[in-house]
């Protein structure tokens, strides 16, 4: 059986999300788990929307194998909640598999869950989480991550890519495939794929470096060192990747490489140019060098990209 906690002001989809992924699985195996939902008061639990959940008390987990924790606005006051911290650290104890969506991580945290393991959040979240939890090795830029028997993922519809690669594991694909295709998605992401939330902040940036990094949008064939992005925003290299870390949450290096590998997607999928021009029109000039982008960034290489692109155009191609 699967637990799903929830409290007051938690976000919805965190937890709607992956409780439909596992009532699909059911459609395809009967050896999927049931789920229920719990919080440290029984009865209809209200979500950030308004919308309301209802929970059984924490008592009725006790043959819970796996927990999911939802994220959302009202994470600071369970965060607070000796009885919800409790309950996780008890759970953990008896080896019970843990899972946050999104800001959940940080009940797994207060917890001491995630203490010495790899974990990630939404992206948003990046530098407050650091600077609560040092001792958890956090992987801002990851749509979900696994350290032993231990999931978190990234910001809302991320705990649906989770969910589903806990159905691949327990199983297998054929059933995990099976049930994103009945919730019309078009493949499950990989847990290395970056979120795609922190391309589009750095597509329209409004901080401090947001006229530079439009700027580079713009000239991505140009050699964008970061002695070059330092001399141009009028600071020392050590100040400038310092200051840019601490505006964005990520480095200047990673920064280039998401606006390169977001504009050469749009020209790989809409365009008919060859990979290698894209790849040397912007910035990425080797194809194996943008190939290994577009895999870190997409869970898979340009040309896979291209041939989906053609595919979902198909339809409407022969109208």
């Amino acid at each position: 059986m699967i637990g799903f906690l929830i409290f007051p002001e938690f976000q919805l989809l965190d937890a709607a999300g992956p409780i439909s992924v596992f009532e699909i699985a059911r459609r395809h195996t009967p050896n999927a788990p049931r789920v229920i939902n719990v919080a440290a008061k029984a009865g209809a639990v209200r979500s950030s929307s308004g919308t309301e959940m209802l929970a059984r008390s924490l008592r009725s987990a006790s043959s819970v194998t796996t927990l999911f924790v939802a994220g959302g606005e009202g994470i600071e006051a369970a965060a607070r909640c000796n009885t919800t911290i409790s309950f996780i650290q008890r759970l953990a104890r008896r080896g019970v598999r843990m899972a946050s969506v999104c800001s959940g991580a940080y009940l797994l945290a207060e917890a001491g869950v995630l203490d010495g393991r790899c974990a990630t959040t939404h992206w948003s979240c990046t530098r407050d989480f650091i600077g609560r939890y040092p001792k958890v090795r956090l992987e801002p830029d990851q749509i979900f991550t696994r350290d032993g028997g231990v999931w978190t993922s990234a910001g809302i519809t991320a705990g649906i890519d989770l969910a589903l690669a806990m159905i691949a594991e327990d199983h297998g694909e054929e059933i995990s495939q099976a049930t994103a295709r009945q919730l019309v998605l078009y493949h499950r992401r990989s847990g290395g794929q970056s979120q795609f939330s922190s391309l589009l902040e750095l597509k329209t940036p409004n901080g401090r470096f947001g006229s530079l990094l439009s700027w580079v949008r713009e000239n991505l064939d140009a050699s964008l060192t970061v002695e070059a992005l330092a001399e141009r925003a009028g600071l020392s290299s050590r100040h400038f990747v310092r200051s840019f870390i601490a505006e964005t949450g990520s480095t200047p290096t990673k920064a280039v490489e998401r606006l390169r590998v977001e504009v050469a997607r749009e020209r790989v999928q809409s365009s008919g140019e060859t990979i290698e021009r894209v790849a040397r029109t912007t910035g990425f000039r080797d194809p194996e060098r943008m190939r290994r982008a577009f895999i870190r960034a997409f869970g898979q290489p340009p040309q896979s990209v291209r041939r989906s692109a053609r595919i979902a155009r198909a339809p409407e191609d022969r109208v």
